[in-house]
C-alpha cells in the first residue's frame, strides 16, 4: 500500500535515526489509542502483546508479523496523549527473552493536534547499538512508511 500524501521516512546517518511525519485526517485521541492498544496496534503493524503495568511505561511483551518469530518488546515512555515509546530487539540471533538494552531500539511515537486532524511523528534511535546500523536504518525506513501508511488508511477509512 503506497501513501501518496505523506512524505517517506528519513534516515540520520550522523544520530543513527529514522525519522517520519505523516498527517492523519482523524483526532489525536483517536490516533493516540492506535498506537498504544495492543488490539489496535495489531490492526496496521506487528501482533503486539503486552503484559504488567497495563499499556504504560514498564509493559513487557512481544510484537511479530505473520511467518516471522516474536521478538520482545517493552514500553519506554508514555506520556498520555503526546508520546509513547517502545523498546524492541532488532538482531537476528541470539534472540533474549526480554529486551537487550545494549542491543535494541526504540521507536518514539510523538502526536499532535493540528488542522484537519493530528501529526504523528515516528523516531527510531539506537541503530548505532545494532550489528549493522546502515542495513537496519534502510530496512526501518522502508518499514516505518509501509506501516504508518497502513495506520493512515485504517485511521481515515474509518474517519
Amino acid at each position: 500500500m503506497e501513501n501518496t500524501h505523506n512524505p517517506a521516512a528519513v534516515i540520520d546517518a550522523e544520530t543513527f535515526s529514522v525519522r517520519r511525519t505523516i498527517h492523519i485526517s482523524a483526532a489525536p485521541e483517536k490516533v493516540w489509542r492506535t498506537v498504544t492498544e495492543p488490539e489496535l496496534i495489531s490492526q496496521w503493524f506487528g501482533q503486539l502483546t503486552l503484559t504488567g503495568a497495563g499499556a504504560g511505561v514498564g509493559a513487557l511483551g512481544t510484537i511479530g508479523w505473520p511467518g516471522e518469530r516474536r521478538v520482545p518488546i517493552r514500553v519506554e515512555t508514555f506520556d498520555p496523549q503526546t508520546t509513547v515509546s517502545y523498546r524492541w530487539w532488532n538482531e537476528e540471533d541470539p534472540l533474549p527473552e526480554t529486551v537487550d538494552e545494549q542491543r535494541s531500539t526504540v521507536f518514539t511515537f510523538t502526536l499532535e493536534k493540528v488542522p484537519g486532524g493530528t501529526q504523528l511523528t515516528v523516531v527510531e534511535t539506537g541503530f548505532d547499538q545494532t550489528s549493522d546500523p546502515a542495513q537496519f536504518m534502510a530496512d526501518h525506513r522502508g518499514g516505518w512508511d509501509a506501516e504508518l501508511d497502513k495506520l493512515v488508511a485504517l485511521l481515515e477509512r474509518d474517519a
